[in-house]
């Protein structure tokens, strides 16, 4: 059901996402999904879920390249979800959807935080392994480096409109470790 959802959220956007469409291609009963996802609002968080938990990061020892390709999936994805249902230009699209969702419901704020978190752990723990091995400042804040860096992709996204792309990242990358590395 996740999968067919997630076609259609790429294909048609948000609005055009329908819990009626999923179930008659998925072949159960729209109650069979409600039970799982009581709105479009919970079946569209699951299913950005389900896509971001398809991406790994992989760590190669030097933190700059590791932080471009692992800030670059995230742009990727949300240059995914601002582009879907065909949308161009500056709109945060799908991406916009899915934080206003998380603020009408509560429910939906607390599992969108918690999956962050999940996710973002990951970035975490590559930021302060760098750190123990000597790469990165001793005292460096891991959590606040973070921030600034996935911070300023859904800044653009969400805000500006501006893209969000690897010469942007690796901008961002270096600015962000600038004064930060142990040694340039």
């Amino acid at each position: 059901m996740l999968r067919i959802a997630a076609a259609l959220l790429l294909e048609r956007g948000y609005t055009g996402l329908s819990i009626d469409e999923v179930a008659e291609q998925a072949g159960v009963a729209k109650t069979t999904l409600y039970r799982r996802w009581p709105t479009k609002d919970h079946l569209a968080v699951a299913v950005v879920a389900r896509l971001q938990a398809d991406h790994e990061i992989t760590e190669t020892g030097d933190i700059r390249a590791d932080l471009v390709d692992y800030l670059e999936e995230i742009a990727a994805a949300l240059n995914r979800m601002r582009a879907a249902g065909g949308r161009e230009g500056p709109s945060a699209g799908t991406a916009g959807e899915l934080v206003a969702a998380a603020a009408r419901h509560e429910d939906i704020g607390k599992l969108a935080r918690r999956q962050y978190a999940e996710r973002n752990a990951l970035g975490l723990a590559l930021i302060e392994r760098a750190r123990v091995r000597g790469e990165l400042r001793a005292d460096l804040d891991a959590e606040v480096l973070f921030d600034q860096l996935a911070g300023a992709l859904y800044y653009r996204v969400l805000i500006t409109g501006a893209p969000v792309d690897r010469a942007y990242v690796e901008r961002l990358v270096s600015s962000a470790l600038e004064g930060n590395l142990t040694c340039l």
